[in-house]
């Protein structure tokens, strides 16, 4: 397309559609009225590619159509619809028209926020299409949330996204760093959030959902997205709906013994709180935007390692835009009002600490920690070794929240926990406060052999071919590195990147 074409209305895409005639098929909605149709019939020649709208929206005649479902709003009714009125197309059309025409059929099922709700509207939009007559359909699915406050304007987004789903799923198939922006044109990403996206079908062989899902995270689509262990795209309330959550944030590059003991032990100890027992607990490994971009570009390969690493030893992935800890905790809070564990190491309370994360905030630090604790939350916290410690502080890593203990001889036998971290005068009060109320709890049963475990000294012995890297990561994440040469295992070492002698942390 020509770059003059490149941003265009929502009713030039329909009508371009409509114009083409390469694309023939149907329009289903259950609910928010019937939004993409009425994109598609208002732009003009909709017989070009329209050959059926539907709005099942009453309970009855929906489950009469396309069978019972638990939820209206699913991603099982959605695959239903699509799968429903394909076949119809194919039995009806097929003889007249099918080696000549690609068809689709685009559905979504949708709920908008009511008046009194202070909850964003939801849905599930998709799309199943020929890219030549003939062939076997793919399928696009998409899960949306609305956050405008009115419904009318829920009602006017969702035909916009739809439009721009259809126009995408036809031009932009083959060029994904278009098609993930091009769902928010002419809504902007303040009007509409996309936390779920798959491609699947012979259209799609040679595409990676999760670097789609990452891209959502990059261009602003969405501020987190999910992955189970065997690597599938997860939408987060699926996952996490009235579930209490246990999740630890890390780099994982590589995953070691830490960060499993780490989590292993805060699950011994969140299972056994008054809030928890008994419940299904979701546990989940949280990576950041900004520890991917650490380097200062996305590296795709890099970021799928990480994944499959931890999907390997059975753990689901959450990717994030939440550089802070509230807005994480935050985030959890849309899907669920159990309870929420944090499992992290003495580095990162440390970074909880530091004021300068909460300059944007009226409130400062005070008002991040009452965002943060409000309704059960419990940081569990992994110590460090003194001299651990000490190279993290002289490495100017931390703000001046924590006060600089002074060495000692037997620095070396010493652990810094959540009871004796010292924090400035300031903070000192705060601090206490949530340590007494058990806000913040000490991570007991840890492995003291694994304290001497640093991810960057690992990841240099892996690259330097330095096989003792490999007892100080689980087995299967031995495994999985030496199987598919991850992290730079296996390369040739040249001068350059020889390593020099690790930093303690």
């Amino acid at each position: 397309m020509s770059e003059k074409q490149e941003f265009l209305t929502t009713n030039r895409k329909a009508l371009t559609i409509n114009l083409a005639g390469t694309h023939y098929g149907t329009i289903a909605e259950i609910g928010a009225g019937q939004e993409v149709a009425r994109v598609f019939f208002q732009a003009g020649s909709a017989s070009g590619s329209i050959a059926k709208t539907i709005s099942a929206y009453d309970m009855t005649f929906s489950d009469a159509i396309y069978g019972k479902a638990p939820r209206y709003v699913s991603r099982e009714r959605l695959i239903e619809m699509l799968g429903h009125e394909y076949s119809l197309l194919q039995e009806r059309l097929h003889e007249k028209r099918g080696d000549r025409t690609c068809f689709f059929v685009y559905a979504d099922t949708v709920a908008t926020a009511s008046a009194k709700s202070n909850s964003s509207g939801h849905g599930w939009l998709g799309i199943r299409f020929q890219t030549k007559p003939m062939e076997e359909p793919s399928d696009i699915l998409i899960h949306v949330r609305t956050l405008d406050k009115k419904n009318v304007l829920q009602q006017e987004a969702l035909g916009i996204v739809g439009t721009n789903l259809i126009y995408g799923a036809i031009y932009y198939r083959d060029q994904p760093e278009k098609f993930i922006p091009s769902l928010a044109d002419n809504l902007g990403t303040d009007r509409i959030e996309v936390d779920m996206l798959k491609f699947s079908g012979p259209a799609f062989t040679d595409v990676d959902n999760r670097i789609l899902s990452l891209h959502l995270v990059k261009h602003g689509l969405t501020n987190a997205v999910m992955f189970s262990p065997t690597g599938d795209v997860l939408q987060p309330s699926e996952i996490i709906y009235n579930r209490p959550v246990l999740v630890e944030r890390g780099s994982f590059r590589p995953v070691t013994h830490v960060n499993v003991d780490m989590l292993n032990c805060a699950t011994a100890q969140f299972l056994q709180e008054p809030m928890v027992k008994g419940k299904d607990v979701i546990v989940i490994m949280e990576i950041t935007m900004n520890n991917l971009l650490a380097e200062g570009s996305l590296d795709e390969q890099d970021f799928l390692s990480r994944v499959d690493m931890l999907g390997h030893i059975g753990f689901t992935v959450l990717i994030s835009n939440y550089s802070e800890f509230y807005r994480l905790v935050s985030y959890f809070r849309r899907y669920t009002k159990e309870m929420i564990g944090v499992a992290m190491g003495i580095n990162n309370l440390l970074e909880i600490f530091n004021e300068k994360y909460y300059e944007n905030l009226e409130g400062g630090i005070l008002e991040s920690m009452g965002r943060m604790f409000r309704h059960a939350v419990k940081l569990y916290i992994y110590p460090m070794q003194q001299v651990a410690y000490d190279s993290y502080l002289k490495h100017g890593q931390t703000s001046d929240a924590v006060q600089v203990p002074a060495a000692h001889s037997f620095v070396s036998k010493v652990l810094i926990t959540a009871r004796n971290l010292t924090v400035t005068d300031r903070l000192r009060n705060l601090y206490a406060h949530l340590l007494e109320n058990h806000y913040i709890d000490c991570i007991s049963g840890f492995n003291e052999d694994y304290l001497s475990i640093f991810s960057r000294d690992v990841l240099q012995r892996i690259k330097s071919n330095d096989s003792s890297w490999e007892r100080l990561v689980p087995a299967k994440v031995a495994e999985i590195i030496k199987q598919r040469g991850l992290l730079g295992y296996g390369k040739p070492v040249t001068p350059a990147s020889t390593p020099a002698t690790p930093a303690a942390v």
